[in-house]
């Protein structure tokens, strides 16, 4: 009797448990569908407020009134101060973006005969804001026989922590690539980074009184930086016993085509005049030093030579 009343009530018991366990399986399909429909319509407002979705079209409307809704709700999309779709600013449209900008400088030591060879001793790379990017010591790939300290601020004791010229202009290029270069007398520091940004790329600051058109700096055909700085920015560099720093001459650079940035690039765009690479540089020492045979390589002179002999053999 025990055992058959027993049985009977958990025949009884049955049902009610497979109710309740109905009713929690369904109430789970409710919260996960529930749950679902809040994601989906959370993602369906993101989408509309970033203009990438037109809500459908509600039963009974015609879709003349569909096109309505889309165009009423795309001026609210665009003027709704979504990140994704602002408009750009002035500068972003005129030039380069900060983080495509870079600015460099060079300190050069005296190698060669009587110290007359310019080879590089130190290089500073600075962002669009100023923060150093690169600052390193570099042993030169020839003996030091001039530090010229007077002006490169080079010392015996700093190539102590100097990194070869071969590690270092790897390191250098790897960080100009791609990135639009600013630098005041430029071809100098290239001839020794033994290296050409492309000209496209390159923004020399000692065209920058032609983009101001002052008259006051058009006396000397060549401003030097210190002059720039004084007169523009009013700013003294290169002060003190210590030599120039090349921080300090790239942050100053970089200052410069910020001044005139909006001109210099609406003019690169434009292309209407030639890139001031283009031009000859106005360093008439550098010239002279360069056009003298024994800074040339061996076989660009032996061709040059036997090219002009070639030259007066016609002539004659």
């Amino acid at each position: 009797m025990v055992a058959r009343e027993a049985s009977e009530s958990a025949q009884c018991l049955c049902p009610s448990l497979a109710s309740l366990n109905a009713k929690d399986v369904l109430r789970r399909k409710h919260k996960r569908k529930s749950r679902q429909h809040q994601r989906f319509m959370a993602r369906k407002a993101l989408l509309q407020e970033y203009g990438l979705r037109n809500t459908p079209p509600e039963p009974g409307s015609s879709p003349g009134t569909e096109a309505a809704s889309s165009v009423r709700q795309r001026p609210r999309a665009e003027s709704g101060g979504a990140q994704g779709s602002r408009k750009p600013t002035p500068r972003e449209s005129a030039g380069p973006l900060p983080s495509k900008c870079v600015a460099i400088d060079c300190e050069m030591v005296g190698t060669g005969p009587r110290g007359r060879v310019s080879e590089l001793a130190r290089c500073s790379v600075v962002s669009y804001h100023g923060e150093v990017l690169y600052d390193k010591y570099i042993q030169p790939e020839m003996p030091i026989v001039d530090y010229r300290t007077r002006w490169s601020g080079i010392t015996r004791q700093h190539m102590r922590k100097a990194i070869p010229f071969q590690v270092a202009q790897k390191e250098i290029l790897r960080l100009l690539k791609g990135k639009v270069l600013v630098g005041h007398a430029l071809h100098n520091d290239f001839q020794a980074l033994k290296y050409i940004h492309p000209r496209g790329q390159t923004r020399d600051t000692t065209y920058v009184p032609s983009l101001l058109s002052q008259p006051s700096l058009h006396a000397r055909t060549r401003v030097s930086l210190k002059d720039l700085a004084l007169q523009l920015l009013h700013k003294k560099i290169q002060v003190g016993q210590h030599g120039h720093s090349s921080v300090e001459d790239a942050v100053t650079a970089m200052e410069l085509y910020r001044l005139v940035e909006v001109q210099w690039e609406q003019q690169e765009a434009s292309s209407l005049q030639p890139h001031p690479e283009d031009r000859e540089p106005d360093s008439s020492t550098d010239m002279e030093q360069y056009m003298e045979d024994q800074y040339w390589p061996e076989d660009l002179a032996q061709g040059t030579s036997r090219g002009t002999g070639e030259a007066l053999g016609r002539t004659e």
